[in-house]
């Protein structure tokens, strides 16, 4: 009988060990990038559009959508200060670019309904800043003319930083 409850016991045991290493983790580790690494993707981006001859503002944001580093050039218009970060969060939140989300949503397609959305900027100009298979957060550049001339000020940020954020 003795035999039987050791034997039972250790059964027991083994399950609650098991069980235990099977467990999914109850938190988890995210990278984000510095506020310095945040500056100076700002400041490329600016750098690129002025050298274009275009005043803009920039945003960067972490992961989440929230802004790390706004930078507004002297001239950039006062609109550009609310569809930066806009643009930004566009980016982190749908993880793809701002240009991306907007043909997506065309009137008349599934996801049309998102443009309604507050923050959601679906026009070119926010880009996701990713290493490693990992979203770090977004750029949104804002007051160039157009999307396009936008997403090259915000690709220029990203690159300036590219290999300090690969792991």
């Amino acid at each position: 009988m003795r035999h039987f409850t050791v034997l039972t016991l250790a059964a027991v045991l083994s399950a609650a060990s098991l069980g235990a290493a099977a467990a999914p983790e109850a938190t988890y580790a995210v990278k984000l990038l510095t506020p310095e690494t945040a500056l100076t993707a700002a400041q490329a981006a600016m750098a690129h559009c002025r050298k274009a001859g275009h005043q803009v503002t920039v945003a960067v944001v972490d992961r989440s959508g929230l802004i790390q580093v706004l930078l507004r050039d002297r001239y950039a218009g006062a609109h550009t200060l609310d569809v930066a970060p806009q643009k930004a969060w566009t980016a982190a939140s749908f993880r793809m670019t701002s240009a991306a989300l907007a043909a997506e949503t065309q009137a008349g397609k599934p996801m049309s309904g998102l443009r309604a959305a507050p923050h959601v900027m679906a026009i070119g100009g926010g880009q996701v800043i990713e290493a490693g298979g990992t979203v770090l957060g977004a750029i949104g550049v804002s007051g160039a003319p157009g999307g396009e001339a936008d997403d090259a000020c915000a690709l220029a940020g990203i690159k300036a930083i590219a290999e300090a954020i690969e792991f």
